[in-house]
């Protein structure tokens, strides 16, 4: 596991909670893993993903009925990240305040890390 012990590698804000807690009753499912991959024009992204099953391997964070697996891969990109849920007049969805990000696109779809 990366990062502090005792630490956890994500908060999540109330909104954020509340809705992950939602899609999961209204899904069925255990969570959402959150992680990152290549792609977009700043060279990441972020995914997530429904979860039936939570791998072992995975850093799990739970808060108010709310729970989020770290992919393996993904923990020392996210470390530090808060999540949150914005609805506003054009659109809603999850947002990322990520403290390792060092660049993103214009449309905050994609995201860039110091080169390590």
């Amino acid at each position: 596991m990366f990062g502090i012990p005792g630490k956890q590698a994500v908060s999540m804000t109330p909104a954020a909670a509340k809705q992950i807690a939602k899609l999961m009753d209204r899904d069925n499912t255990q969570g959402l893993r959150i992680g990152v991959k290549k792609g977009g024009c700043a060279g990441m992204e972020y995914t997530m993903d429904y979860v039936t099953e939570v791998d072992p391997n995975d850093e799990v964070v739970e808060q108010d009925g709310a729970r989020v697996m770290i992919a393996p891969m993904a923990q020392m990109f996210l470390f530090g990240t808060e999540i949150d849920y914005e609805v506003s007049l054009l659109e809603s969805g999850f947002k990322f305040r990520n403290p390792n990000v060092v660049d993103a696109c214009g449309c905050g779809e994609s995201i860039k890390f110091a080169e390590t």
